[in-house]
């Protein structure tokens, strides 16, 4: 793993360089306030937590984990991208994680860009600062989970409206699974619903969003990160054979 900073930083650079990048995360946070004012009176009530604005962002990263994901490869083209993987000896591995961990920053930048909002709550009331701390880092994992399927979906198709396509659709899925559990509960065994409903990522993040920060929750999404970089590894070594 001695060139992954090399690759990171290249992927980090350009998500730099890329206008998409500044519109998709411009667009998810300005979403995300006006939508959270909207639908809950937010200032006008003593909340010590930011869940009115959480609880949108597994649907707006619908809009931008695809954005991000369609920027992963788009520089396997570029006769400088190609001319480095062939002086430096990285390994899919390295290529993999390194522009994974690039766009997981990006989320994470993005999320970091909502701190004015935790200085509001603080100033209007009682800010329970640990279930606000727990809500930032459910968030990012949910966000790593979304960019990690997104990633495997890359090694599957090349243009950019597939990928945005077929990203946008599995995780817009994933997202619903637990609305059609609902839908279901008093039509299928209890056992069968619970174990969906486990893997279900958008009931995880919903109980630590709620503050209720359990091991389990943490280990699914990093489980769910690593499964989907160790099939995308696969996949793309699988393709270059």
């Amino acid at each position: 793993m001695k060139l992954l900073p090399i690759i990171l930083k290249r992927q980090l650079v350009s998500y730099a360089y890329a206008p998409a990048t500044y519109l998709s995360v411009a667009l998810s946070l300005g979403l995300s306030t006006a939508l959270g004012l909207h639908i809950n009176p937010w200032l006008e009530q003593d909340s010590g937590d930011l869940q009115v604005f959480f609880q949108l962002h597994p649907w707006l990263y619908l809009l931008l984990t695809p954005a991000l994901a369609t920027q992963l490869w788009s520089d396997e083209s570029d006769a400088g991208f190609l001319e480095l993987v062939k002086i430096l000896p990285i390994t899919t591995a390295e290529l993999v994680i390194g522009k994974f961990m690039a766009a997981w920053i990006v989320s994470g930048t993005a999320l970091i860009l909502m701190f004015p909002l935790i200085l509001v709550a603080n100033y209007l009331g009682d800010a329970d600062n640990g279930v606000i701390a727990s809500q930032f880092i459910a968030s990012w994992l949910l966000a790593g989970s979304y960019m990690s399927c997104a990633c495997l979906i890359c090694t599957f198709a090349r243009q950019r409206a597939v990928i945005f396509s077929l990203t946008l659709f599995l995780l817009l899925a994933a997202s619903g699974l637990s609305s059609v559990l609902d839908a279901l509960e008093h039509q299928a065994p209890i056992w069968a619903i619970d174990s969906l409903t486990s893997l279900s990522p958008l009931s995880r993040f919903n109980a630590i969003d709620n503050g209720k920060f359990t091991l389990s929750d943490s280990l699914y999404f990093i489980s769910m990160i690593l499964a989907c970089l160790t099939a995308t590894i696969v996949r793309l070594n699988y393709k270059h054979s």
